[in-house]
C-alpha cells in the first residue's frame, strides 16, 4: 500500500518519504536544492499566484481556497501525473514551505 506523506521542506527527509515532490511555486526561502532532496519540483501542481494571493494564509478562508485549489487542480490535471505515476510505484512526499502545518499547499 502506497503512503502519501505531507512534510515541511524543513524536516529531514527519511527512507519512508520514498520520492518527494516540492508543491511550491516559489523555491523556499533559505534553502538549497541540495539540503531539499527533491525528486521534482511540481510547480504547476502548486496554487496559482492568484490563489495564494487570495488565500493569504487566512485560516477563515481556508475551506474555499481548498475548493478553488482542487478546480485548479482539475483543470490542470496533466501537471498532477508525475505525482501519480510516482505512487503507483511507492510512497510519495509532498513538500510545502508554509509556517502553518493545517493550512498549506499540500494539504487537504
Amino acid at each position: 500500500m502506497t503512503l502519501i506523506q505531507i512534510k515541511r521542506v524543513y524536516e529531514p527527509a527519511t527512507k519512508e518519504d520514498g520520492a518527494r515532490f516540492l508543491v511550491e511555486r516559489l523555491w523556499p526561502r533559505g534553502m538549497k536544492k541540495e539540503a531539499l532532496q527533491v525528486d521534482a519540483w511540481c510547480k504547476k501542481v502548486a496554487p496559482s499566484h492568484d490563489l495564494r494571493r487570495w488565500f493569504n494564509h487566512d485560516p477563515v478562508k481556508w475551506k474555499e481556497f481548498q475548493r478553488r485549489y482542487w478546480a485548479e487542480l482539475a483543470d490542470n490535471f496533466e501537471a498532477c501525473q508525475p505525482l501519480l505515476e510516482a505512487a503507483k510505484q511507492g510512497n510519495i512526499t509532498l513538500l510545502y514551505s508554509a509556517h502553518d502545518t493545517e493550512h498549506n499547499n499540500a494539504s487537504r
